[in-house]
């Protein structure tokens, strides 16, 4: 089958850089048309040089990357430092980018590139969405030319930055409405699967033992991101987050879910960025997002492991 077009929206990010650099690795699969970054995990500036130290990394420099929103729609843009380092890729030492972003407006790229291409493109989103949801408000008629958008974010049963929100939708609540009301089917990878993909002492001994350069660097990576994990949650390592979004995309088998309706809270308040799932469809309401909620987490990391030794 040919590969499948997918744009990748970012905020690099250790997890996300694992992501992208899993996907640069497939190209029978995936036909990544472009990295387009947004603010999230540290601001906009970090997030567009991040997304080309990686695309360097996997030795991909005609995959062009766009810089995008600089902030969230409305609110004030909270970032993550506190997890990922001042750059966003503490634990890796990569040189600065060897070329400048491409000219032009990620939003507008996102808007164009799904006109423009003959086929149905999959967005894959592992930041704030800020970016998709105002491609989708600049332009409604692209909804139509998204095969889905597959994304991390959010959480049925709770969160990681407050007791109900997951940081990318709380991020851009705002953002994150608009999206799961726009009628595109949406496949959510939320913290009920991805804290069930452990980065255990073993699983990064056997990326770290791939023994090239990249491997290397993406072992620092995660080793970095793990650290405040390990005592938060008291799990043998951290949970990674980005990657199921290209997991999915490559062996979709590897998951499970249910599909049901999910509602962004947008109030202010203690329940703000909370994804309200009608797990058990009480409201009557129609789907409108796969919720992936189960995973073989050993199948999960040796494709991530098989994928990273291409590179």
């Amino acid at each position: 089958m040919p590969a499948r077009p997918i744009i990748i929206d970012t905020d690099p990010g250790q997890d996300d850089a694992v992501a992208i650099l899993v996907a640069l690795a497939s190209p029978a699969e995936l036909e990544v048309l472009a990295v387009t970054t947004v603010a999230g995990n540290v601001p906009l500036a970090l997030t567009s040089e991040n997304a080309r130290k990686i695309r360097d990394l996997a030795g991909r420099p005609e995959v062009p990357v766009y810089a995008g929103c600089p902030r969230p729609i409305l609110r004030p843009l909270r970032t993550a430092e506190k997890v990922h380092g001042p750059t966003g890729l503490d634990g890796a030492d990569l040189p600065p980018p060897r070329a400048p972003l491409a000219e032009g407006h990620a939003v507008d790229f996102i808007v164009e590139a799904l006109r423009a291409h003959p086929e149905p493109v999959t967005l894959a989103t592992m930041g704030p969405l800020t970016n998709v949801a105002l491609a989708l408000i600049k332009a409604p008629d692209i909804a139509g030319r998204v095969r889905e958008i597959v994304m991390m974010g959010g959480a049925v049963r709770g969160g990681n930055v407050t007791p109900v929100a997951e940081f990318n939708v709380y991020v851009d609540p705002h953002a994150a409405r608009v999206v799961f009301e726009s009628g595109v089917p949406i496949v959510m990878h939320g913290l009920d699967v991805t804290h069930k993909v452990i980065t255990t002492p073993e699983r990064l001994a056997a990326i770290r033992a791939i023994g090239t350069p990249v491997a290397e660097a993406a072992a620092g990576l995660l080793a970095f991101y793990d650290r405040r994990d390990l005592e938060r949650y008291g799990a043998p390592g951290g949970p990674l987050h980005d990657p199921c979004v290209i997991a999915y995309l490559l062996a979709p088998g590897l998951f499970a879910g249910r599909r049901v309706h999910v509602a962004v809270v947008t109030d202010e308040g203690p329940a703000l960025g909370q994804t309200v799932a009608d797990w058990w469809g009480t409201t009557g309401r129609a789907p409108n997002a796969l919720v992936v909620d189960r995973v073989d987490a050993d199948g999960f990391y040796a494709l991530l492991t098989e994928r990273l030794a291409r590179l």
